[in-house]
């Protein structure tokens, strides 16, 4: 009969980081929240601030952070279920909710760069001067607003903070060329340099959009993390005392973050108690070195046929 070594030592250490990964996810949580209402704040004060200057590059900046508050505003609910225990429904958790909400907010950035792209270009063929002064004014809070918020989430691991770092990291370097620009206009009259430097910003953004959707796709396509080798860790395992072989290894990660491995040992002899716990632990050993976050490995007896292979 097959065996699960499931009990103390992989679950061990699943349990041992769940203190820290609790602390972190409500960290990350938590700063997405003030990210949120410092955007939501700021986009009131923008859309008005953009009426009021003439300038058409804040209105559709204003655009822009809607999207981006709606980008936060889901980001910060996917976080903040992304912590809670298993359940009948999500046995894993609720990890990969985190990377849904990491994917909707790449989305989001795409369909909002694009956006931009589409009102930038036409300025630069009929470009008008707005206030300068009043640019400069919203330009200076809306980098300072965006930057706090940035820096909350920057040294963050998770990917769904990272990919909504990434739309403050839009809003920072674009009211900074906001402000460049205003000054610029304040003292010469060259309007063209506004849709310019937006065309510019954005297409930066779109790059990291394609970045963060190349490192998406194999998480959501369950792929080996690119930073571990599933072949090394089996011949690891095969080097055991008592393993004649491993078959059926699976490696795949839940988040980007956290990892999942499951693999069948068959062994070369039966095992007696003292023997069986022996190898659990040399399991839990590996799993700790390679910092896997759940584990489960079956063993299997000689002769014994693999369950796999007889539902297949």
């Amino acid at each position: 009969m097959s065996k699960t070594t499931s009990g103390e030592c992989e679950h061990g250490h699943e349990h041992d980081a769940a203190p820290h990964h609790h602390h972190h996810h409500h960290h990350a949580s938590g700063n997405i929240k003030v990210a949120f209402f410092l955007n939501l704040g700021f986009t009131l004060v923008e859309g008005v601030g953009g009426m009021i200057t003439g300038s058409t590059a804040i209105l559709a900046d204003a655009v822009h952070d809607l999207g981006d508050c709606f980008a936060l505003a889901q980001a910060w609910y996917f976080e903040s279920i992304s912590g809670e225990k298993s359940s009948a429904r999500y046995s894993y958790g609720y990890k990969r909710f985190s990377l849904l909400g990491a994917f909707i907010s790449t989305v989001v950035l795409l369909t909002s760069s694009l956006f931009v792209l589409v009102h930038a270009i036409p300025r630069i063929l009929e470009p008008h001067k707005p206030d300068a002064g009043g640019m400069i004014l919203l330009a200076i809070i809306g980098v300072l607003v965006n930057g706090i918020a940035m820096a909350k989430l920057s040294k963050e691991s998770g990917m769904n903070a990272k990919v909504v770092a990434l739309h403050l990291l839009e809003d920072v370097l674009g009211w900074v060329a906001v402000l460049v620009v205003a000054v610029v206009l304040y003292f010469w009259d060259i309007p063209v340099l506004d849709p310019l430097l937006a065309i510019i910003i954005t297409l930066y953004i779109l790059s990291g959009v394609v970045k963060n959707l190349k490192a998406m796709l194999p998480v959501f396509l369950q792929a080996v993390p690119a930073e571990l080798d599933i072949a090394l860790i089996t011949r690891e395992i095969e080097a055991m005392e008592r393993i004649h072989a491993v078959h059926h290894a699976h490696l795949w990660s839940l988040d980007g973050v956290h990892t999942v491995f499951t693999a069948h040992l068959e062994v070369d002899t039966l095992l007696d108690a003292e023997a069986y716990m022996q190898l659990k632990e040399r399991i839990r050993a590996l799993v700790d070195r390679y910092g896997l976050y759940h584990s489960t490995v079956e063993i299997e007896y000689p002769g014994e046929a693999c369950r796999n292979v007889l539902s297949a």
